[in-house]
């Protein structure tokens, strides 16, 4: 048996009086693709929070590659943040810079590579999310899947061990929002990562989901393969691949 990458135990979370996770447990595996579902409102976007440590955890355990992280101090846990790389539902890409620029954040902030080896780099990344050609190019100036694509070259350029997608075909088209779960897979399987996302695109969650959490109210209703999901006669979660979409 694997042991996980992510070990969440008995996590608390709240906002002021408000819990928002009340003794969330979870485990997420190496090498696998697990998706996190659940209503508006049911926590997902709280766990990843609580993970990152952008939030603090009320109580309660987190660990990443075996590590204790709610107690670590600032220099250690930004080591096992700089293992993680992260698409943000917007892309969170600075207008103010070109792509190339923009994919270079990470490397230019977290390592001492010269400019010649980042230029490579960024290149090798480009090329993988097949936008070598649009390096000079504002994020004004491309599509909303080719933002998308250039907001993962920069969640890349470390090489993390996990990636964190938050709604990652959020606005896109379906035939660009496959193309997107397809590269997804590529790099999962080519970079050997982690992957852990957060959608509520039932098309993209057949083509991609290992693994699924559903979460509700705070809790954690599920968990288990793709298969077992569908299969699962748990009202919330059969209602969910019934028809499609809490969020609808």
């Amino acid at each position: 048996m694997k042991e996980p990458i992510i070990s969440v135990s008995n996590l608390v979370a709240k906002y002021g009086e408000d819990t928002v996770l009340d003794n969330v447990d979870v485990n997420i595996y190496p090498q696998e693709i697990t998706v996190i579902l659940g209503g508006s409102g049911c926590g997902k976007t709280t766990l990843v929070k609580n993970i990152l440590r952008l939030y603090q955890p009320y109580s309660g355990s987190v660990k990443i590659f075996g590590e204790e992280t709610t107690l670590m101090d600032e220099p250690d846990f930004e080591k096992i943040l700089s293992q993680i790389g992260m698409l943000f539902q917007n892309g969170a890409l600075l207008n103010s810079m070109d792509i190339f620029d923009n994919v270079s954040i990470p490397l230019e902030q977290h390592t001492n590579l010269s400019s010649d080896i980042i230029e490579k780099i960024i290149r090798v990344k480009l090329k993988l999310v097949n936008l070598e050609r649009a390096k000079n190019l504002f994020p004004s100036e491309l599509s909303g899947g080719m933002k998308k694509r250039a907001a993962l070259a920069r969640a890349i350029a470390l090489d993390p061990k996990i990636l964190i997608c938050d709604e990652p075909s959020a606005g896109l088209d379906p035939i660009t929002s496959a193309a997107l779960d397809e590269l997804i897979l590529k790099l999962k399987n080519l970079l050997k990562m982690t992957i852990v996302i957060v959608t509520h695109e039932l098309a993209s969650i057949h083509r991609i989901a290992d693994k699924i959490i559903f979460l509700d109210n705070g809790k954690v209703h599920f968990t288990g393969t793709l298969q077992e999901a569908k299969k699962t006669e748990i009202p919330e979660v059969k209602n969910f691949f019934k028809v499609g979409s809490f969020d609808n």
